[in-house]
């Protein structure tokens, strides 16, 4: 009697793949005349077209590089088109114009943009600023200042909040370090 072996179905990670067998997964050629690099990047054929070229990286960066895709329209189609798509897009063109360091790198949330509007400051003012604001703000409406004036005590909470969440986000990002790691 054969003494039963030990499945890899068991545990976690799951050792074997979902598949029903072993064997190894077919590789898709690139689809240019000659080459033998794997063709993982899909490329239409024809615009508008379900049925794809299949190239490797290279060879799909020449086939892109000569596609013209506003071929078969005419001034006013075209026109329209990439109007179309401009307008899609506008988001990520709006947002280009932030860099990728310091408080004004276009990852301030929500919370902390309201709050900066409250201090009446830039989206990209650094802490600093944030501080020297909520000062010159919070003295004009302190309580101590102007007592029995609701308008001004309302204010001052404003002014408060906003300033909490603007020290709680800027210790949020030293805590990260600049590069976003400990």
């Amino acid at each position: 009697m054969s003494r039963q072996g030990r499945t890899n179905d068991w545990g976690f990670p799951r050792w074997r793949g979902y598949g029903s067998g072993r064997e190894a997964k077919p590789v898709r050629m690139c689809d240019r005349a000659g080459c033998d690099q794997p063709g993982n990047c899909p490329a239409p054929k024809s615009p508008n077209s379900p049925e794809r070229w299949y190239f490797c990286e290279r060879h799909a960066a020449e086939y892109n590089s000569n596609w013209n895709y506003f071929e078969g329209l005419d001034k006013e189609e075209a026109s329209a088109r990439e109007q179309a798509e401009r307008a899609e897009g506008a988001s990520y063109r709006q947002s280009s114009w932030n860099a990728w360091a310091g408080p004004g790198d276009g990852s301030r949330s929500r919370d902390e943009l309201r709050a900066l509007e409250v201090l009446e400051l830039d989206p990209d003012a650094d802490f600093d600023a944030v501080r020297k604001a909520w000062r010159s703000k919070a003295k004009l409406v302190h309580p101590d200042v102007r007592p029995g004036d609701e308008a001004a005590a309302k204010e001052f909470q404003k002014l408060q909040v906003a300033y909490e969440v603007l020290r709680a986000a800027e210790e949020r990002r030293t805590w990260k370090g600049p590069e976003g790691t400990f």
